[in-house]
């Protein structure tokens, strides 16, 4: 991006335009970034939903969503954790639980990693309605953005059944809506999907990149050490480190990732970036604020951050809905207005003596 905007910075016509970065989520960190690398060249940023702290154990993930689900709906989800332990415990609790949550595969208690695989795929079917609540996804063709919190907490608040049955159909009502046929838990047939180099794999559309990156620069692993979250245990920061090493080799270790997590600290400053002309936006519901800035002084004219209660992953970046909340639209206008002003022709650049 350098390159390109410095061509068109040298360019006669264009030596007077104000250039501004856009992003959501990791986009959003770059965008806070290149305006901090490169304020000559980027004369302001919208950093939304943007992690800038890199952190291996993300254990705040879900403490975000547990909150964001509520005390019932999360008391109804740590009934069925409590049946499903029970379940693991022995041969005839395994066939159960294939059978409830129409596994792919027979599960064998004894395979921890498919043990972690599973639990964790049952804790990710609420992570991602909570991470994509109510958004305006649907404009672009994404599935499932009619289910809400609301949706599969009614599911698991309906006394009318078992917690487990309940969690259950949380499950089914996702693979029905991803068009999936069964679940697909299986340690080893996540590394095999993620270790095929092929273009043509699943993989290849970012998945394998993006894990590369946080095995090796961010961490962001979103385990199960949070001690009050109804989800369980069976998923920790170890299991998430095992995985960068069965998939990218031994040599991506802890020790790598220690010191690739500092560096990214270091070169960008984290919690602690000095930055002018960037406004931070985050939403209350995306477990992504806990690693974002949501304050950032009391001075405007440098850079602000905007809490938006009630909303989601990246929500001011989508377009308008007539469904949207009024703090949301407020925090729009809020961004275009703090724009307008600091890409303004008499707004000089100031000196950030980094």
């Amino acid at each position: 991006m350098r390159p390109l905007i410095s061509a068109f910075k040298q360019d006669a016509r264009y030596q007077d335009s104000k250039w501004v970065s856009f992003g959501g989520s990791y986009s959003g960190s770059l965008s806070a970034w290149i305006r901090l690398k490169y304020p000559h060249l980027v004369d302001a940023a919208v950093a939304s939903s943007a992690p800038v702290q890199a952190q291996i154990n993300f254990v705040n993930y879900l403490a975000v969503v547990r909150d964001s689900l509520g005390s019932e709906c999360d008391a109804a989800i740590q009934a069925a954790t409590n049946q499903i332990e029970a379940l693991l415990q022995h041969r005839v609790g395994w066939k159960v639980l294939s059978k409830k949550f129409n596994l792919c595969d027979q599960l064998d208690g004894t395979n921890e990693n498919d043990v972690a695989n599973f639990v964790q795929t049952l804790a990710g079917n609420f992570e991602g309605v909570v991470q994509y609540n109510k958004d305006n996804r649907a404009f672009e063709g994404a599935l499932g953005t009619n289910i809400t919190i609301d949706t599969i907490c009614s599911i698991m608040t309906d006394n009318s059944t078992s917690p487990i049955v309940r969690y259950a159909s949380v499950n089914q009502l996702l693979l029905q809506t991803n068009s999936q046929k069964c679940t697909d838990y299986t340690y080893k047939n996540y590394i095999d999907s993620m270790t095929n180099v092929s273009w043509a794999s699943g993989a290849a559309e970012g998945g394998r990149q993006w894990t590369y990156q946080t095995c090796v620069e961010f961490g962001f692993f979103q385990s199960s050490d949070l001690k009050d979250q109804p989800f369980g245990y069976r998923f920790p920061v170890s299991f998430f480190e095992q995985q960068c090493k069965d998939i990218f080799g031994e040599n991506y270790n802890v020790a790598l990732l220690e010191a690739g997590v500092n560096a990214t600290n270091t070169n960008y400053g984290g919690f602690g970036i000095k930055v002018t002309k960037i406004v931070f936006p985050n939403g209350s519901i995306d477990p992504w604020h806990a690693l974002g800035i949501l304050d950032y002084g009391e001075n405007d004219d440098d850079a602000f951050a905007i809490f938006i209660n009630g909303t989601a992953h990246c929500a001011d970046q989508y377009p308008d809905s007539e469904n949207d909340p009024p703090q949301l639209r407020a925090a729009r206008d809020q961004i275009f207005q703090f724009l307008s002003k600091v890409t303004s022709p008499d707004c000089a650049e100031q000196d950030l003596n980094l």
